[in-house]
C-alpha cells in the first residue's frame, strides 16, 4: 500500500536507466527499512533524537495537555469524541515497533533540523495515511482513492494531513495523561526524571494489579493502518447486532426491577413486616432500557442542586402537596425547590445539625463523627446540609406512598438508596456507623422484641450515637406515651445510655441521644439476657439476604479487634491504615494487609491525579454522584476526597469483605449482588467506575441484562470508566455504540484495556412489555 502511494508522489514520467536505477535503489531502501521496522516509512528527515525525544514524553501525565475544548466541550454538552483505537490483543512485536516508529515520524515531520532547514513533508503525510476526524479514524479504500486523485488535489490532501497530524500530536499530549505508572522496562533512558521513584514499584498481582504496569514503551494513542485495517477486515460481518428496546412498565422512567416486580409482590402471603417494601428480583432480570421522563434535561450541578432541581427530571408534586409546609419540597416554575426543611426541622437542617451538636458536644460533627446513616431520610436534607460539617451520610428510605423521596434525593446529589427496615438485614456490614438518626421515621423499633432496634445496634459502632427525633420523645399523647415507656425499658435493656434529651424550641420537637456501651461489662450484669446475646456463630457482618435476628452481639475487647477502639479523627483516618489490619494477614493482592492497603492507595491516587482528573477529557464540575462498582480498599474514593463528589463504594457479595475497611477510613459503602438490580431509581449517577466488574459479571450472570442496569444507573451525559481485559472493553465498546453512546477514549497494553464513555438521550423506538412489572 505504501509502496503504492509512492509511486504517485513524483508524479512524472521518467525514462533512462539512471531513473531505472535511482527508483529500483529507493524500492530496495524502503523495502529494506520494512523488514526491519514492520513498517514501510519513507522519506522521513527527522532525527532519531527528536523521535526519541517524544516517545519518551508522549505518556507524562502533564497539567494542560488535554486536547483543547475537550472539557469545555464536556461542559456544554456537545462532546467530541476522544478515542484511542482498542489494540484488540491481535498485534505483534512487530506492530509496536511499527506504531513507535510512526509516532516518531509525526513528531519529526513539525520541527525542523538541527541545520535549520524545515524537513521535508511532500508525500510523507501521506505515507502515514492518517486522517481524524472526531477521534475516528477512516482508512477503508484511502490507497485505492489517492491513486486516482490528480496533483491539486493530492497537495490539498497533503495540506490536511499535516493539520491532521498536529492534531494527532496535540491529541497525543491529552491521551498520555491515562499513564498512571512507568514501568521499569523503558526502551530508552531519555526519560528518567519524576517518574522515576516509581518505576520500580512493582504492584502485587491480583484481582485489581491487571493496568498498574502501564509503560512508557507503549506505542502511543493511534494504531497503525496495518493493524486497523486487518481488524476491521476480520471484524467485519462478526459483530453482534444489539436490538435494544424501551422497557414498558407500570413504573415508566422509575423503574427499579427488584422493587417494582408487581408479579412477586402480588403472590406475598404478607406485608406486615413491609415485605412488598423489600427486594423481590425477577428470576429473568430485563434486557431492555429504561425511558426518559418528558422534557429530561441534564441534572442542575452541584451545589445548586441542593436547593433546586428540574421539574422535568423527577415531575412527581405529591410530597410538595403533603409536606410543602415542613419545607420538604415546594413547586417553582420548571424547578422544586427545596428549602431544607424536614417533618422535625422545618426550619432548615443546619440549625437542628448546630442543636445537636449543643447537646452532646463529644459527638463533634466532621471530626469524631464521619459516618451517618440516616433512616427514613425524607428527602435527605439532613444529608444534605451535613455535608458542609465535613459528614457524609447513608440516607435511606422505601419507594412508598411517599413518593419518589430517594428519587429527589440524588437528583439533588445527596447519597441515598431505596430500602425498608422489614424482615432482613441491610445491606451493611456491622459496627461502621458512627451515627445512627431517625427523624418522626415512622418505624415501629419497639415491637417484637426490639427487632428493629437492634438491627441498629448491630449497625452502630461500640460508642456511637443514637439519634432520636420523634413525638414520643416529647408530647403526651396516650400513643405517644406508651412507646416511649417501651422504648425507654428496651434502650435500658440493651445496656444503651441516655446522654441527652433536650427540646429545640425553634423547631419545636424533642431530640434524644443514645450511645452504645464500648464494653460487656453492662451485659454481663444484666439479671435478664432479654434481648439476648447472639451465638457465636452469628457474624454480624453478615447482612446479604439475611433474616432479622432478635439478639446483640457482644461488643469487640480485644485491642487488635475491629470496634474495639474508635477510629482516627477526620480526615487523618482516610489515610490510616486500620490499627486491625495485621501483617499477618494477606491481603486481597497477596501482600500482608497493611502493606496491601498502602500500595492500593498510593496505586488509586496516583490513577486520580495523572488520569482521570487531568487525562479522560472529563468536565468533573458536572459529577457529583460516583459509584465505584467493585471496589476493594476504598482507593478511588479517598483519592477524590477533596472533590465535590461522594463515592457509593460497592463491594461485591462474591468478593473479599472490605467494607468494614472502607467505613473505617471515614468513606461509605454497600453490599451488592451485580446479577441483580440495584436498589436506586434509574438515572442517579453522573460517574460509574468498574475495574473488571464486566468480565467477571459475563462469567456468571445475564450479561444484556447486567448492561441494561449499567444503563439504567447512569443519567444521559454520565460517563463510565471501564477497566477491563481488551476482549471486554472491544465488545463493550460495540455495546455502547449500539445505544448511541460516545465512546470518549480507548487505550490498550499487553491484554489490558481501559474505557472511557458517556452516556446520550438516545432511546430506541421500539418497546418491550415486561409483564411481572406490569401492575
Amino acid at each position: 500500500m505504501a509502496l503504492g502511494k509512492y509511486s504517485r508522489v513524483d508524479n512524472k514520467k521518467s525514462s533512462g536507466c539512471c531513473s531505472t536505477v535511482t527508483i529500483v535503489g529507493f524500492v530496495a531502501l524502503c523495502f529494506g527499512w520494512s523488514m526491519d521496522a514492520d513498517i514501510i516509512l519513507c522519506g522521513n528527515n527527522s532525527t532519531d533524537t527528536s523521535a526519541n525525544d517524544n516517545k519518551s514524553k508522549q505518556f507524562e501525565d502533564n497539567s494542560g495537555d488535554l486536547p483543547a475544548g475537550a472539557t469545555n466541550e464536556d461542559a456544554n454538552s456537545q462532546q467530541e469524541e476522544i478515542s484511542t483505537n482498542v489494540d484488540n490483543g491481535k498485534s505483534t512485536e512487530g506492530n509496536e515497533e511499527e506504531k513507535e516508529t510512526e509516532v516518531k515520524k509525526e513528531d519529526g515531520e513539525s520541527r525542523s533540523d538541527e541545520s535549520g532547514e524545515t524537513t521535508k513533508e511532500e508525500g510523507e503525510s501521506k505515507a502515514n495515511n492518517i486522517e481524524i476526524e472526531e477521534g475516528k479514524s477512516d482508512a477503508d479504500g484511502a490507497s485505492e482513492e489517492a491513486s486516482n486523485e490528480p496533483k491539486s488535489d493530492t497537495e490539498e490532501g497533503e495540506k490536511k494531513s499535516e493539520e491532521s497530524l498536529e492534531e494527532t500530536q496535540n491529541e497525543d499530549k491529552g491521551d498520555g495523561q491515562i499513564q498512571e505508572k512507568v514501568d521499569e522496562k523503558k526502551d530508552d533512558d531519555s526519560d528518567k526524571g519524576s517518574d522515576t521513584e516509581t518505576s520500580n514499584e512493582v504492584y502485587p498481582a491480583g484481582a485489581q494489579s491487571e493496568l498498574l504496569n502501564e509503560t512508557t514503551t507503549q506505542s502511543g494513542s493511534f494504531s497503525t493502518q496495518a493493524v486497523e485495517s486487518k481488524n476491521s477486515k476480520e471484524g467485519q460481518g462478526s459483530q453482534t447486532v444489539y436490538n435494544w428496546k424501551v422497557c414498558d412498565t407500570s413504573a415508566g422512567p422509575d423503574y427499579i426491577p427488584c422493587l417494582d416486580n408487581m408479579e412477586a409482590i402480588r403472590h406475598l402471603t404478607s406485608t406486615k413486616h413491609y415485605e412488598h417494601r423489600e427486594r423481590h428480583c425477577p428470576e429473568n432480570p430485563p434486557t431492555c432500557l429504561v425511558p426518559l421522563p418528558e422534557g429530561y434535561q441534564r441534572s442542575i450541578e452541584w451545589p445548586t442542586s441542593r436547593e433546586k432541581i428540574w421539574y422535568h427530571n423527577v415531575p412527581h408534586t405529591k410530597l410538595a402537596e403533603v409536606k410543602g409546609h415542613q419545607n420538604w419540597v415546594k413547586v417553582s416554575g420548571e424547578h422544586l425547590i427545596f428549602p431544607g426543611g424536614g417533618t422535625q426541622f422545618k426550619n432548615g437542617a443546619l440549625h437542628y445539625i448546630d442543636f445537636i451538636q449543643q447537646s452532646v458536644p463529644d459527638l463533634a460533627w466532621g471530626k469524631r463523627s464521619r459516618v451517618v446513616l440516616d433512616v427514613g431520610c425524607g428527602v435527605a436534607s439532613l444529608g444534605g446540609f451535613l455535608f458542609d460539617r465535613d459528614v457524609l451520610t447513608m440516607s435511606l428510605a422505601p419507594k412508598d406512598e411517599h413518593e419518589a423521596q430517594v428519587q429527589f434525593a440524588l437528583e439533588r446529589g445527596i447519597p441515598a438508596i431505596s430500602a425498608v427496615m422489614g424482615t432482613k438485614r441491610l445491606p451493611y456490614p456491622g459496627r461502621v456507623f458512627d451515627i445512627v438518626h431517625c427523624a418522626r421515621c415512622r418505624v415501629p423499633w419497639h415491637i417484637e422484641g426490639g427487632k428493629l432496634l437492634l438491627e441498629l445496634n448491630r449497625l452502630l459502632r461500640p460508642g456511637g450515637y443514637f439519634v432520636w427525633s420523634a413525638t414520643p420523645v416529647y408530647q403526651k399523647l396516650d400513643e405517644d406515651v406508651e412507646i416511649w415507656e417501651a422504648m425507654k425499658k428496651l434502650t435500658k435493656a440493651m445496656c444503651w445510655e441516655v446522654v441527652s434529651i433536650t427540646k429545640d424550641m425553634v423547631n419545636g420537637v424533642g431530640i434524644a441521644i443514645y450511645q452504645k456501651p464500648t464494653s460487656n461489662e453492662c451485659y454481663e450484669q444484666r439479671q435478664q439476657n432479654d434481648p439476648p446475646l447472639c451465638s457465636e456463630s452469628d457474624d454480624p457482618d453478615a447482612a446479604w439476604n439475611v433474616t432479622l435476628r432478635a439478639c446483640m452481639h457482644k461488643i469487640p475487647v480485644s485491642e487488635s479487634a475491629r470496634g474495639s477502639q474508635w477510629p482516627e479523627m477526620w480526615p487523618a483516618r482516610v489515610a490510616k491504615t486500620p490499627y486491625w489490619l495485621s501483617s499477618s494477614q494477606t491481603g486481597v493482592y497477596g501482600k500482608p494487609a497493611p502493606e496491601d492497603f498502602a500500595i492500593d492507595s498510593k496505586h488509586w491516587k496516583r490513577v486520580v491525579e495523572k488520569s482521570y482528573l487531568k487525562g479522560m477529557g472529563i468536565n468533573w464540575s458536572t459529577v457529583r454522584n460516583v459509584m465505584d462498582m467493585r471496589v476493594v480498599y476504598g482507593g478511588l474514593a479517598a483519592a477524590l476526597k477533596e472533590m465535590n463528589v461522594w463515592v457509593m463504594n460497592v463491594v461485591s457479595i462474591d468478593s473479599p469483605d472490605t467494607l468494614p475497611i472502607i467505613y473505617e477510613r471515614g468513606l461509605f459503602g454497600i453490599y451488592h449482588d451485580w446479577c441483580e438490580s440495584f436498589s436506586t431509581y434509574p438515572r442517579t449517577y453522573d460517574l460509574l467506575h468498574a475495574d473488571h466488574l464486566f468480565s467477571k459479571i459475563k462469567a456468571k450472570c445475564n450479561y444484556m441484562a447486567f448492561i441494561a442496569e449499567v444503563d439504567r444507573l447512569l443519567r444521559p451525559e454520565g460517563k463510565i470508566i471501564v477497566r477491563d481485559t481488551v476482549e471486554t472493553i472491544t465488545e463493550l465498546e460495540n455495546m455502547f455504540k449500539s445505544m448511541n453512546w460516545e465512546i470518549r477514549m480507548t487505550f490498550s497494553k499487553d491484554n489490558e484495556g481501559l474505557l472511557c464513555a458517556m452516556k446520550t438521550k438516545w432511546r430506541p423506538n421500539d418497546s418491550e412489555r415486561v409483564t411481572y412489572a406490569i401492575a
